[in-house]
Parts: C-alpha cells; structure tokens; sequence
C-alpha cells in the first residue's frame, strides 16, 4: 500500500480526537501550573490581615506579629494555617490556638491562655490542669501560691493544696507554700511563716492534729518557727528563738 493510500485510508476522525485531546491536556498542565504559581505568590495574593480573638492578659500584639514575621511572608493559599497554630502556641503564655482561613486574605485566630493557678519550683507555673509551663513572672501573679515537687507531680501537689487550704481555711490559716519532696514527702508553709513536717502519710490528720494543738502551743508565748508532725501520736515543736541559735 503507497504513502498516498495509506493517509487515505487513516481514521481521521480518531486521529483528530486524540489531537484535541492532548491539546486540551496540555492545556490544563500548563493552567494548573500558573494557577499553582499564582496561589503561591505572596505579592498577588497576601495575607492582610490576622484577626485574633479570645482573652488575653499577657500575650501582646507585638509577640504575635513577631511571631508570624516569616510565616505572612507567604501568600493566603501557601500558608499553612498547621504551622501558624503551632507558632503562637509556642509562645509562652498560649495555652491553646486554633487557626483558618477568612476569604478573601484574613486568617482567623482563636487562642486560649494558660490560666496559672500557683507557682511551681520557683521559675515556672502551674495551670489549672495541673501542668507545669513555663513564662515569665509578672508581678500581679505574686499572691498565688508557692507549690514545688517533681514536675510529674503537678496535678498531685495541686490537689494535696486545694485539700489542705481548705482545712486551714475554715480555722483561720492560709497554706502559703506546699512542697513535695523527690522521696514524697510533704512539708507546708502557712501565711504566719510556721513550717508543717507532715511526712509522707496520712497529711490530712496530721493537719488537723495541728489545728487542733495550735492554741496550747500559743499559750507558750514563744514564736513557732516548725512544728514536725511526723509521728503516729503527738508533734514535736522548734521556736524561732532555738532556730535562730542553730543557724
């Protein structure tokens, strides 16, 4: 068969759809790949704007904006909103955030606050779930209690406060600082400076007996500096007086 009857008999019909075919293929590449470029063009499509909601008390604008420096360098549909969460909970009085997009160029930022309820090992805090973090000290946070322990035993040595502030409460005491010891053993600090030896048992009892005991130990006219309570029956006193001459 010639050359010439060969292009005759060819199915022009299937040979001009697959033609169209792959132009139109083609076609859809080379849109797709100037969509991707402009969807990641920080300069035709910024991001505008950061709206953040929720209550803040020591989380400013400004670490915010410090923050996300890098990640506003990119464009509304580059940017991803995983690792823009993650920054701002990395700072260190975020508790939790959570981050979208707002059409056409705002994301939307929703964060939460640690919400300390005592200090924790001198430097750090601890949140009302009982977690330890770290942030920087601010002075109207002064007043809250002095907690210490092994940083497991946060949630524990927060409790064991919420306890025994309780008991001391109601008979005139504040418990100003707890500390749990790395053998588990508890020692209390009460507002008027008098240190509790409460040992690793029965910390509850042990409190009571001292409440109970208090007005005798007051009749003795001396200043109580610790009162050890780490026995089955009875206390055992220091005056500040003999405290101060063994130092």
């Amino acid at each position: 068969m010639t050359l010439r009857q060969r292009i005759h008999s060819a199915n022009w019909y299937l040979i001009s759809g697959l033609s169209f075919l792959s132009l139109v293929l083609v076609g859809l590449a080379i849109a797709g790949w100037k969509l991707e470029l402009l969807l990641n063009d920080a300069e035709a499509l910024p991001i505008q704007a950061v709206a953040v909601n929720g209550e803040r008390r020591f989380t400013s604008d400004e670490e915010i904006r410090n923050a996300l420096r890098d990640l506003m360098a990119r464009s509304f549909f580059s940017a991803d909103v995983v690792e823009v969460q993650h920054a701002i909970e990395a700072l260190p009085w975020v508790y939790q955030a959570s981050v979208r997009r707002d059409w056409p160029a705002k994301l939307k930022v929703y964060l939460e606050e640690q919400v300390p309820v005592a200090h924790w090992n001198g430097t750090q805090w601890l949140n009302e779930q009982g977690d330890v973090f770290s942030a920087p000290q601010e002075p109207e946070l002064e007043s809250l209690p002095w907690l210490s322990g092994p940083d497991e035993r946060g949630l524990d040595v927060l409790t064991a406060y919420k306890q025994m502030e309780e008991l001391l409460r109601i008979n005139s005491f504040h418990l100003q600082k707890l500390h749990l010891s790395p053998r588990l053993a508890w020692e209390a600090e009460l507002g008027n400076g008098i240190v509790l030896d409460l040992g690793r048992e029965d910390k509850m009892s042990r409190i009571q007996r001292f409440i109970n005991v208090y007005p005798e130990i007051l009749k003795q006219d001396k200043s109580v500096a610790r009162v050890d309570l780490r026995y089955d029956t009875g206390l055992a006193v220091g005056w500040e007086a003999s405290q101060k001459e063994s130092q």
